[in-house]
């Protein structure tokens, strides 16, 4: 089983009040530690920007900024699998596998 380390990519999480819905909840402790190593993988890199558990399209969304500014929601079930990602501008983003 692999396990997990730290990057020199950031895990700076900041639930704002501009959030669509403000009764989000955000994922804490060790998943939080867990969902953003999978976002940030996924990604390729960047910063955890925001959190939430129980999101409509998975069981965890992690909003990532990328080094360039730009802004992926990456979603992941309760495994902590990337099941799928939307870039901010509201498209679809790659699907597992396809990065």
């Amino acid at each position: 089983m692999a396990g997990l380390a730290a990057t020199g990519a950031g895990i700076a999480v900041a639930n704002g009040a501009d959030d669509d819905d403000a009764s989000d909840t955000a994922i804490t402790g060790t998943a939080l530690e867990q969902a953003s190593a999978a976002a940030l993988e996924f990604t390729g890199g960047g910063r955890v920007t925001g959190t939430e558990v129980g999101d409509v399209e998975s069981y965890y969304e992690v909003e990532v900024t990328r080094d360039d500014g730009t802004q992926v929601g990456v979603q992941l079930d309760e495994d902590f699998a990337v099941v799928g990602s939307e870039d901010e501008d509201g498209g679809e983003g790659d699907s597992p596998g396809e990065g």
